[in-house]
């Protein structure tokens, strides 16, 4: 039995209904350039239209000071509506009597979608007057934003407060995947990091390294961890204030475990177009900037996750974007997608890189929570989550 209550255990039939979301999408031109987000929080959106519910669905998006017509949702709200084949209405606003009075009017399967709800101030401070306000939108909150649930934000922890609250199918999903993976993965079980700070997967590797049977770390992080064994890195992303950190995570008990490349592709400068080689990561030129992990590390990496039985990715092994140093996370993607192990891509660059080659339908499971997938593996507590705790049949 789960910790908090689900859609199944309330009857949302003429009710309405506020649900979190993640629609936090990448935007361009006033459109939106990855639905992967939308698509996902779709399948909850629809179900509670087929429930007979009135939705209305809140989410931030990107990080704007303030209200700023350039993180409208509204652009969103009409993905969201391509998508679903329905009706959406964008409200003007996230609360406030305008926003009620819409609502309120609203039929059995109408959405309609909040403005962004970092234009509202109280938003990150979890004020307790938005939380309030939010709680009068409907008669049920329904959490379903796993990528938000390790923040204590009013749309996110608050409004659980005042109003009684269920996890959302996606979210229920994506709790019971990393779960397994934290508590009874099949091995061998390999993580696989990338991106760019060390600092921030430190945490996770600790958690991690003595569950795993190899972590394989490639990215811009990687070259922190080369420091650390005393190799020079030239001009490739370094924290140096991480060096020390790392050197005691990789002279550890479980530290074996970490396997760093051996090769990497290495630029003059960082530069879509910028000349580059190949390098033992051991002997990098010093004025070099490491942009991929090279041909030997790639081949390497997916040899041990074609033979895994569990295999957690975040982060790319590279600058994916530009076509010079995308090779190593390429290969390393098509290895995650053929092979028979349990996989789950956690991150949106992971998420966004295997969208790009079209293998985003061959993994077990892509997550839509970055740091919240992290500190769930570390074996942290989420906010999200704990909030819903306090709901129960009786209460």
């Amino acid at each position: 039995m789960t910790a908090y209550l689900t859609l199944d255990d309330i009857d949302v039939s003429g009710a309405r209904v506020l649900v979190r979301s993640d629609l936090n999408v990448p935007l361009g031109s006033g459109r939106v350039v990855d639905d992967f987000r939308i698509r996902s929080s779709l399948p909850t959106i629809s179900r509670l239209r087929e429930l007979g519910a009135v939705v209305t669905v809140a989410s931030h998006l990107g990080r704007p000071d303030g209200r700023d017509p350039a993180f409208s949702l509204e652009p969103v709200a009409a993905r969201l509506s391509e998508l679903g084949g329905f009706p959406v209405t964008q409200l003007p606003a996230v609360v406030g009597d305008e926003v009620e009075a819409a609502i309120k009017v609203g039929d059995a399967g109408d959405v309609f979608v909040l403005e962004n709800t970092r234009f509202e101030p109280g938003e990150k401070k979890n004020d307790p007057g938005l939380s309030e306000a939010l709680s009068r939108l409907g008669d049920y909150f329904v959490l379903d934003a796993f990528g938000t649930a390790h923040r204590a934000h009013a749309s996110t922890v608050g409004v659980a407060t005042q109003l009684k609250s269920v996890a959302g199918p996606l979210l229920a999903q994506e709790v019971a995947v990393l779960d397994s993976l934290l508590n009874d993965p099949d091995h061998p079980y390999i993580v696989v990091l990338g991106g760019a700070k060390v600092s921030d997967k430190l945490g996770v590797m600790k958690a991690l390294l003595p569950r795993v049977d190899a972590m394989l770390v490639g990215g811009g992080m990687c070259f922190t961890l080369l420091a650390a064994e005393g190799y020079d890195v030239g001009d490739s992303l370094l924290e140096k204030d991480m060096v020390g950190e790392v050197r005691g995570l990789l002279s550890s008990e479980w530290g074996s475990r970490v396997t760093l490349p051996t090769d990497v592709v290495v630029a003059e400068r960082f530069a879509e177009d910028s000349p580059c080689q190949v390098a033992p990561a051991t002997d990098m030129p010093e004025d070099g900037v490491g942009l991929d992990i090279g041909p030997d590390t790639a081949a390497r990496f997916s040899s041990v996750i074609t033979g895994a039985g569990s295999v957690f990715w975040n982060g790319p092994m590279g600058v994916f974007e530009w076509e010079a140093f995308r090779s190593g996370t390429e290969t390393v993607a098509e290895a995650f997608a053929s092979t028979s192990a349990f996989t789950v891509a956690g991150g949106g660059d992971s998420v966004a890189a295997l969208r790009s080659f079209g293998l985003d339908d061959q993994v077990s499971h892509l997550s839509t929570g970055g740091g919240a997938g992290l500190e769930f593996l570390e074996g942290d507590s989420l906010p999200g989550l704990e909030a819903l705790k306090r709901w129960t049949h009786d209460t």
